[in-house]
């Protein structure tokens, strides 16, 4: 018997965190956060062809992160065998993302997988079973599956979805690459903001305000002074915020014509792009 044709290619979005704060830490190590995801219309593409040997594996090589290694493959793996499937699957990566950059591109390619997956493979298993599949890969998986914008707490895991207007980004790439336990584990990283609730979000509004900023940022910025200068640059035209552990940092604007204007003055030294605010993920209809 050959192999099974059937092929479905799909994006994954990245993600910018609008805030971020620690809000404590669990007894396992893990930190307790709050923060507000929002899916933008940067996208990593994820061609998939179903194999009837049961075979999982990447056909394409992706600088710095070996297949074994890779969230994908692990993301097949773990659905096959949670879900006793018989079938297989070729998976090959368009990166558009940058690596390492707070952008959620392994995350979200891995919630790709898990969706596209249950479709292809015939699965129907719920949107909350994938999201916990999901958890066990990464704490920012699961937001990607959830599939809005969403206000989060806990790791990451806990989600509600949280409407946001219209928006343009200015996202910068500093040239560093963060690991995100070496901030997490900094002895200078605040542990203690105090929690709020999602009714202290402002409804429609900007979440760019003294209230709201990213706990990780003083320190990202005290070891990568980069991030630093990509802030101040930014920061001159709107208020500018680092996402996730770093590096890339982004400023909103309510226009494209707004966000290319700042964009076209960027530094020759410095690389960045624009991007639309997402109101929902691509395959927010593959899982009940």
């Amino acid at each position: 018997m050959g192999k099974i044709i059937d092929t479905l290619t799909c994006l994954a979005p990245a993600k910018l965190n609008l805030f971020l704060h620690v809000v404590g830490r669990r007894d396992d190590g893990y930190h307790l956060l709050q923060t507000v995801f929002r899916f933008i219309d940067l996208n990593d593409t994820l061609h998939f062809t179903v194999r009837d040997d049961g075979q999982v594996r990447r056909s394409n090589e992706i600088d710095g992160v070996p297949q074994e290694q890779d969230l994908c493959v692990r993301a097949a793996k773990l659905l096959q065998q949670e879900a006793g499937c018989k079938l297989g699957v070729e998976i090959a990566v368009e990166k558009h993302i940058p690596m390492g950059g707070g952008l959620g591109g392994g995350s979200s390619d891995a919630a790709t997988t898990l969706l596209a997956l249950n479709r292809l493979w015939d699965l129907n298993l719920s949107r909350e079973r994938l999201m916990q599949l999901g958890l066990r890969l990464g704490a920012d998986v699961p937001v990607f599956v959830f599939g809005e914008n969403a206000f989060a707490e806990g790791v990451g895991e806990r989600l509600q979805a949280y409407p946001l207007p219209e928006a343009w980004y200015v996202v910068l790439s500093p040239p560093v690459h963060v690991p995100t336990a070496q901030i997490f584990t900094h002895p200078e990283l605040t542990r203690n903001t105090i929690s709020i609730t999602i009714r202290a979000l402002p409804i429609g509004g900007s979440l760019h305000t003294g209230q709201f900023g990213n706990d990780l940022q003083p320190v990202a910025c005290k070891l990568y002074p980069e991030i630093g200068r990509h802030l101040a640059w930014l920061g001159q035209y709107a208020p500018a915020l680092m996402t996730g552990s770093g590096a890339c940092v982004f400023a909103e604007f309510a226009t494209e014509a707004q966000a290319r204007n700042v964009l076209r003055q960027l530094p020759e030294d410095m690389r960045g792009f624009i991007a639309r605010g997402l109101q929902q993920h691509p395959l927010r209809d593959f899982a009940a």
